[in-house]
């Protein structure tokens, strides 16, 4: 597949738009974590880790406001707030799954690491590269 260059950038762009919404520092990560399904906020910073409370509250409000998420508040003692993908959140899904697949398969190559002798590309007879696995 070839890509053309943009005749303009700006919000028409698709791409830009994405990344606008998308793109911030930990968004895809809560993204992905709530494509598994509801899940509390005590949970998303469990599995995340090293994200802050500030930065995934900020990122939780933003896709909120994107209408990615839905967020619920239970009448309880203690309260109880679970998130949830809307469907447009969860459109997002063939996203995130292509760029965890890119990053296990062809991001590792620009990672700074030596790639693999499976991955290095093998010069035929006339000197042209060939990527195939030496076999």
């Amino acid at each position: 597949m070839k890509y053309g260059r943009a005749a303009s950038a700006g919000p028409e762009c698709g791409v830009e738009r994405t990344l606008a919404v998308i793109g911030g520092k930990w968004t895809t990560l809560v993204l992905r974590e709530l494509l598994t399904g509801t899940r509390r906020y005590s949970d998303l910073k469990r599995t995340l880790g090293r994200v802050s409370p500030k930065t995934l509250t900020e990122r939780l409000r933003h896709l909120e406001a994107e209408g990615l998420l839905t967020r619920t508040v239970y009448a309880e003692v203690p309260p109880r707030v679970e998130y949830a993908l809307t469907p447009r959140g969860e459109s997002l899904g063939e996203i995130i799954a292509a760029m965890g697949r890119w990053g296990t398969q062809d991001g590792a190559q620009g990672s700074g690491r030596p790639a693999s002798p499976a991955q290095r590309p093998r010069s035929t007879a006339d000197g042209a590269a060939n990527s195939s696995a030496q076999t």
